[in-house]
């Protein structure tokens, strides 16, 4: 029942192409009549080849039509009708009216066939693209703090491979459980037409058939859900190792991540093989059935022929070509419950993300942050990563800073005391396990999300560049930003000569991340992208840590320009970038221990900043 409400849920994401799908189970309609009427028309045509004094035997081949069962006087009907219409003239003529009929029947029938598969597959392939779209608008709805705890390769898994295995129980239920029902219905009225007798016999052996089936689906929809999870492993492996393939050629470490890698892919191979042995099962069991079927069909009809003489050759080779048309339908309808079954295995690992509340929203009240006017205050902030500790021995605990507008406050303190973590909650990446952040008295969980980040630039040690061009870069999330801006935000973060003299220069593709570019022409490119955005408030965590003496140079010179006139909050490891703040915060263990300038602190012969000073600078 689960399962089928995932299904339900899959399903619903086809609402928009309820157009193209309406229109596709027509032409389905179409199709089917036609593909009854192409094979039905090879009783007359044998009759005209074989049995040609049986042209002029309407009245005869109406009577035996007459069968005990309410659809026999319609079928009877449009027999008569038919047989009269192509039976007209001579032998010559009704030959080739027959085939000219053959031809229509079978051209409608391609085109509508056509028509269905077209339209079907423009709807499935819309939902693919919603369902992608729904979740990568999901995701950057979520917080930091959900990403910390999921693999990224397990992520891009779900957004690329287990959306398109739901593709296939789309088309399961609006083209499978309707074109071959129908189908089916179409054959086996004209099966019945033929013998009704034969017809029952042909299908006692069916519900063997489906029962066996039924137990297989079961059995595949658990894999299929191991084979996805499995895949994501792969997936996950191969971005790590790209994203770090500097350090895995560092240490020499190939053959170990080619044989993890070659674990994963066999995990998944194994799974597969498991799945394949499964699924195709069901087709040669449904194969031997239906051949079990046939000789059962071919005994009784030869019986009806050479010792009943109530069935001619030709209705009974054309019974034995329509019934055997039903076997493809059938084993198709088997499928559909694996099909299903796999789209719902899919489908409950997408609904997992889809369902995963963000923690960090907007309320429908919320305040829009206009502009920035006094300060921003942590008043008694408690921050834990485990919510089950209400913050009490937390990362943070009883913080208590104002940090006021126009001011440049430094966070100092050992590696681990929590400094990243205290700023990350300004722009609201995290909420504070109790307590609270006001920003010109309002509480930022009362403050408009979108608002409040519009009016924070922030610049980290690891630089965040895209694969594109420089003026992508500096501009992003700009758009029609003029160049003149542009160059003139570089030139304020000391970059525009470096960027004049690559070959496209604005123009230039920086590669994945920037790797085209040193360390220090990368935080240079990030700081001209918040020189454009010219935020009022500015968080630097430890921008020029990872940078050699010259380029801390350079950037420490578009980091001051950037920083003035602006309430800034810095974190820094090198204690010399930070002696002219008008505020020094120092935290060791998640908690303030100093606050100060940077000559009161250092006059502290007992202070943490004193022996954080001293260590640095060996004095």
């Amino acid at each position: 029942m689960k399962n089928f409400s995932t299904y339900l849920r899959i399903v619903r994401f086809a609402r928009s192409y309820w157009k193209h799908i309406s229109t596709s189970v027509l032409c389905t309609i179409f199709y089917s009549i036609f593909s009854g009427v192409s094979i039905y028309l090879f009783i007359p045509l044998l009759d005209i080849l074989f049995h040609p004094e049986r042209m002029r035997a309407t009245q005869a081949a109406t009577e035996s039509l007459k069968v005990p069962f309410p659809i026999s006087s319609v079928v009877g009907n449009m027999k008569q009708w038919f047989i009269e219409s192509v039976f007209q003239g001579t032998q010559i003529d009704a030959l080739f009216r027959i085939c000219i009929i053959l031809i229509v029947a079978f051209v409608l029938k391609n085109f509508f066939g056509y028509l269905q598969s077209f339209l079907m597959n423009y709807a499935e392939e819309g939902v693919i693209r919603d369902l992608r779209n729904a979740l990568y608008r999901h995701l950057h709805d979520l917080p930091l703090g959900y990403f910390t705890n999921e693999r990224t390769g397990e992520l891009i898994s779900r957004v690329t491979n287990d959306v398109t295995v739901i593709n296939g129980g789309i088309s399961a239920l609006f083209v499978t459980l309707i074109r071959e029902p129908l189908l089916i219905i179409v054959f086996l009225g004209l099966a019945i037409s033929i013998s009704w007798k034969l017809t029952l016999i042909s299908f006692l052996v069916f519900p063997f058939a489906l029962f066996i089936i039924s137990l297989i689906a079961i059995r595949l929809h658990k894999e299929r859900g191991i084979s996805q999870e499995r895949l994501a492993d792969i997936t996950s492996v191969l971005q790590e190792t790209i994203s770090g393939v500097k350090v895995v050629k560092a240490f020499g470490m190939e053959n170990f991540e080619n044989e993890k890698f070659s674990k994963q892919t066999n995990r998944y191979f194994r799974s597969l093989i498991t799945i394949t042995r499964i699924r195709d099962l069901a087709s040669p069991m449904t194969e031997i059935l239906s051949v079990i079927a046939g000789a059962i069909i071919i005994w009784f009809g030869g019986k009806q022929i050479l010792i009943e003489h109530n069935l001619n050759a030709s209705e009974f080779l054309s019974f034995l070509f329509i019934i055997f048309q039903v076997m493809p339908p059938i084993k198709e309808l088997t499928n559909v419950n694996n099909r299903i079954q796999e789209a719902s295995a899919a489908g409950k690992r997408i609904f997992e993300i889809l369902d995963t509340k963000p923690s960090i929203t907007s309320r429908s009240d919320a305040t829009v942050l206009q502009d920035f006017r006094s300060s921003i205050e942590f008043r008694n902030v408690n921050f834990s990563y485990d919510i089950k500790t209400n913050g009490q021995d937390g990362v943070l605990r009883n913080i208590n800073m104002n940090v006021k507008k126009g001011e440049v406050v430094a966070i100092v303190g050992p590696s681990g005391s929590g400094k990243t973590t205290l700023v990350d909650l300004v722009p609201r990446f995290y909420d504070p396990s109790s307590g609270g952040i006001f920003i010109d008295g309002n509480d930022l969980r009362d403050v408009d999300v979108q608002s409040l980040r519009e009016k924070i630039g922030v610049v980290t040690q690891e630089t965040i560049l895209f694969n594109d061009t420089v003026r992508n870069n500096i501009a992003y999330g700009l758009d029609d930003c003029p160049l003149e801006k542009i160059i003139e935000a570089a030139k304020a973060a000391n970059a525009h000569n470096f960027i004049v003299e690559m070959p496209g220069s604005y123009d230039n593709i920086i590669g994945e991340r920037g790797v085209k570019l040193s360390g220090g022409e990368r935080q240079r490119l990030s700081l001209a992208r918040a020189i454009l955005k010219n935020p009022p408030i500015l968080i630097l965590d430890e921008a020029t840590s990872a940078l050699d003496t010259e380029s801390e140079i350079l950037v420490q010179e578009a980091i001051d320009h950037l920083m003035a006139g602006r309430t800034s909050i810095v974190i820094a490891h090198r204690l010399s970038t930070v002696q002219h703040a008008d505020r020094i915060v120092v935290l060791n263990d998640g908690q303030i221990v100093e606050v100060g300038k940077h000559a009161e602190l250092i006059a502290n012969p007992n202070g943490l900043y004193r022996k954080l000073y001293e260590l640095q600078f060996r004095v």
